[in-house]
């Protein structure tokens, strides 16, 4: 795989960024890998900061009107094109939505064109729709703000997966969050620009663009594993990767957090069941993150550096290693992970 980003380090947003991150994305298509159809890659994306001023237009063309930007989040889903699929999941999302006390501001087709994609992709090129809910009253930092999308997200995602559609796999959520979103797709990496045409618009601006171009050898190619997930992106394999879940498994009932409280146990499974390794590790950074610690503590937990014996290493940073090895085992193997949460982004 490939992966890089393009950050601006006094976090001035411009679309200027988003050009150079698909730039970066261009120059990454010897990374992934295409099938036999000449057209269709093993995946291509983008994540970026919420465009609010690029959505307060578009939306406000339909009279819609977005609260400020951090008081309202945006879902980006893939949804089935079959009808009765479709209506399913749209159901499904609103009726939880209230639930978690979500208020729906909008939907919105996202625009593309899938003329010049692989037939192999079409065949299985799902809707593509954003979602905009407001924040709920009584929720007024960004982390509870983003636990609530989390709790949410898991429900709409267990309701569809233990129903009998058929299709039910085409519903994905790409990114749910206040604070950042990704467009990505079965595509090679020069497609994504022509066929999500968002990003051609100059209002959208953000101060970060983090990219990934996907070659897939543990999975089979498809538009959900498509890469950045809603964390990272990554390039490599995680050698360790059934331990890591079956730990993860098996201490499921001592989990316990004051910040989810009760809501804990509706996110279980943390690791959703048929995802692939970059995923498995995508969806345990995001539960340690919205559990409480800042994002470059959850890396340093996952990916440890080769502590033990390292004379060049302080004893603080060896401590806080050996400390953290009693909680969770090393995710061991991969060669690069970019990481963002829309405010910082780092690399390993």
């Amino acid at each position: 795989c490939g992966v890089g980003f393009v950050v601006h380090i006094k976090g001035r947003k411009s679309h200027d960024i988003v050009v150079q991150g698909l730039m970066v994305l261009d120059h990454l298509s010897h990374r992934g890998a295409q099938g036999a159809d000449p057209k269709t890659g093993d995946g291509a994306g983008i994540l970026l900061q919420m465009p609010h001023t690029f959505f307060e237009a578009v939306l406000g063309e339909h009279k819609v009107t977005l609260p400020a930007g951090g008081s309202y989040a945006a879902a980006m889903l893939f949804i089935p094109r079959r009808e009765e699929s479709r209506l399913f999941c749209l159901s499904v999302f609103e009726r939880i939505a209230r639930e978690c006390g979500l208020p729906i501001l909008a939907w919105r087709d996202v625009p593309v064109n899938d003329t010049h994609i692989g037939e192999s992709a079409r065949e299985v090129e799902p809707l593509v729709k954003q979602v905009f809910v407001g924040r709920p009253e009584g929720i007024s930092d960004y982390c509870a703000f983003e636990r609530r999308l989390y709790v949410a997200r898991r429900l709409m995602e267990k309701a569809v997966a233990d129903s009998d559609l058929p299709d039910k796999k085409s519903f994905y959520f790409l990114s749910f969050s206040s604070r950042t979103i990704v467009y990505k797709g079965l595509l090679m990496s020069g497609q994504l620009r022509d066929f999500y045409l968002d990003l051609n618009d100059s209002r959208f601006v953000s101060a970060l663009a983090l990219v990934h171009s996907r070659y897939s050898t543990n999975t089979f190619p498809t538009w959900d594993l498509s890469q950045p997930f809603r964390y990272l992106a990554h390039n490599g394999e995680i050698n360790t990767l059934r331990g890591n879940i079956n730990w993860m498994t098996a201490r499921r009932a001592s989990l316990a957090s004051e910040l989810f409280g009760e809501d804990m146990k509706k996110i279980f499974p943390v690791i959703v069941p048929g995802g692939s390794d970059s995923a498995a590790l995508d969806n345990v950074v995001e539960f340690l993150l919205l559990s409480g610690r800042p994002l470059e503590h959850v890396m340093m937990m996952l990916i440890p550096e080769a502590w033990d014996g390292n004379e060049g290493m302080t004893q603080e940073k060896k401590d806080f290693y050996e400390y953290h090895a009693n909680l969770m085992e090393p995710w061991d193997g991969p060669a690069s992970i970019t990481f963002t949460d829309g405010k910082i982004v780092g690399a390993t």
